[in-house]
């Protein structure tokens, strides 16, 4: 693993502390196979904040572009 996918999961471990335990697993294994994706979803977010967008609607907003993405991730 990437010092990027590393720093990646250990940010999924630390933000998703309040979720369920499988779907905390989900989301790591996701990052795990794709941190380039998550990574360019983060950027993206980031930027839309930065225009000013509320953080719920930029992420709204990004990950309706990465649907396809995210759906295969999960998927397996």
């Amino acid at each position: 693993m990437s010092i990027k996918g590393f720093f990646l999961k250990q940010a999924v471990k630390y933000n998703t502390k309040n979720l369920p335990k499988d779907q905390q697993e989900a989301l790591t294994h996701a990052v795990e196979k794709n941190p380039d994706l998550f990574s360019k979803i983060a950027k993206e977010i980031d930027a839309l904040k930065k225009q000013g967008k509320p953080e719920m609607y930029a992420s709204l907003d990004v990950m309706k572009k990465y649907q396809k993405e995210l759906q295969e991730l999960f998927k397996n």
